[in-house]
């Protein structure tokens, strides 16, 4: 960060050392007195009529030297203030996309611009690689992208990346796009569609490599001064580190989702006589929740929430082996929920001693509409219809792995034709931020009011009670928590 200084003592002969890419030093040349004064060693005039001639008479003499030391110093400091405020506003931002758009804004303000846009493309090819835009449209984006990547400085930047020195501030500016000679038929056409006459890119290096490059646009030909390049050159050298690690950040969320939507089912299976949906999101360090669903003997269904504690790849790995384990004992014994649990608690304590973990399992026979639920301290089921919308009663009972010897009672229900059933995780609750009471009454309020149209889909029904119940939304950035909402429509 860029720390400024409440009190300023300035002495000439450090500041022409220290100040030199600031312009002082060569100020203070210029005014500067070359010599001795030439009155100390002129001959005593005489007095003519009263007059001292010693006496100078004033004169018309350019500003003393501490003034134009003041002003330099001056502006130097708001330059510091302002790259310091802007900064600030990046540190704030938390994605890529985010960070890209700031980077855009600010830019645009130090090199006097109104439009622009960042391409983010990394020199390693590893990706993520995007597109974002001040004050264009996203038709805008796609008409720049026809143009010849060579014949822009953008493209020419990142085509370069990989043999350029990392940390070069070499830019491209374009003072006169329309009258350039040379200039490639389709990026005039583009220009004069758009309505810019001129450009100017600077690259997104760091000392890992290019990261990408960010384009100004200008209304009228145009071309910033020394003053502005500056600030600007010193400003990406900050932005691009901030985006390096946001960078790794977004490709170490990606592999994490990855790597549990890999330990998940691929598809959910067709069973005659219901329908299924579900929305399953992972936190930024990976978590434990799960979900299945697997067909079972004579026509049954087999439906499992579960979430285990931590997070990160250890309790994304130990999710891996609960929910296999948890389909090879459904398979034996799937008709006997409480069975299947026990069987699943035994085999935590034996291999999975320092983690506890909560699951709900229900077995569904949908040609006679009969669920049989048994929970391990996890949250009720949710029924959803045209004339009830009630959480099912089940037992209460401890999570798996926290006692000796894990049993509890199950419980049938029996849903009406058309009805929906919501298995889901403890996330869901926790992600809206409100005591668990009220997250229950805003999840039922929530599935209370999924209009009429939207009940015979179940895939359309759980994503209105998600735009519901969570405040920022299903991709909210910050959220920490895993989301599991599993949807069983019975015909």
């Amino acid at each position: 960060m860029l720390d400024i200084a409440l009190h300023l003592r300035v002495d000439v002969d450090p500041l022409r050392a220290a100040q030199n890419d600031m312009g002082v030093c060569d100020a203070i040349e210029r005014i500067a007195p070359g010599g001795e004064p030439a009155d100390m060693s002129a001959p005593h005039v005489p007095k003519v009529a009263g007059i001292d001639p010693l006496v100078p008479p004033p004169a018309q003499t350019s500003a003393p030297a501490g003034a134009v030391i003041q002003d330099r110093l001056a502006g130097w400091v708001s330059d510091l203030t302002t790259l310091h405020e802007l900064t600030e506003r990046l540190v704030g931002t938390g994605t890529l996309d985010e960070a890209l758009h700031e980077v855009v804004r600010a830019g645009a303000a130090l090199v006097g611009a109104r439009r622009g846009f960042a391409a983010l493309e990394p020199a390693d090819g590893l990706g993520p690689a995007s597109t974002v835009g001040l004050g264009l449209a996203h038709a805008d984006l796609g008409h720049l992208e026809t143009v010849p990547r060579g014949s822009t400085a953008y493209g020419r930047i990142l085509d370069g990346a990989a043999g350029s020195a990392p940390g070069t501030d070499t830019d491209g500016a374009s003072p006169d796009l329309l009258h350039e000679e040379g200039l490639d038929p389709l990026h005039r056409e583009v220009a004069a569609r758009l309505g810019y006459a001129a450009s100017y890119a600077l690259p997104l290096a760091g000392p890992s490599g290019r990261l990408g490059a960010v384009v100004w646009l200008y209304d009228e030909p145009a071309e910033p001064g020394a003053r502005r390049r500056h600030l600007a050159s010193l400003y990406l050298r900050y932005a691009t580190e901030h985006l390096a690690r946001l960078l790794e950040l977004e490709r170490a969320r990606a592999r994490v989702a990855t790597l549990t939507e890999g330990l998940l089912p691929r598809r959910l299976p067709r069973v005659p006589g219901v329908r299924m949906a579900v929305r399953h999101r992972t936190g930024p360090l990976g978590g434990g929740d799960w979900y299945d669903a697997l067909p079972l003997p004579e026509g049954a269904l087999g439906l499992v929430v579960g979430s285990v504690t931590g997070s990160g790849p250890g309790a994304t790995a130990a999710m891996g082996r609960l929910r296999a384990s948890l389909r090879a004992y459904a398979v034996m014994e799937g008709e006997d929920p409480v069975a299947v649990l026990s069987d699943l608690e035994l085999l935590m304590r034996l291999t999975e001693p320092a983690r506890s973990a909560t699951a709900l399992m229900a077995y569904c026979e949908p040609a006679r509409r009969k669920i049989v639920f048994a929970g391990a301290g996890h949250s009720p089921p949710l029924i959803v219809g045209e004339r009830r919308t009630e959480y099912a009663e089940t037992t209460l009972s401890a999570p798996l792995g926290m006692l000796s010897c894990w049993e509890a009672p199950s419980v049938e229900i029996t849903p009406h034709p058309g009805e929906t059933v919501l298995l889901y995780t403890d996330g869901l609750l926790h992600r809206t931020g409100d005591p668990m009471d009220r997250a229950f009454a805003r999840l039922h309020a929530a599935a209370a009011g999924v209009p009429a149209v939207l009940r015979d889909d179940p895939g359309a029904l759980a994503d209105h009670v998600l735009r519901t119940v969570l405040p920022g939304g299903l991709d909210e950035a910050e959220a920490a928590q895993d989301i599991v909402l599993l949807a069983a429509r019975f015909n």
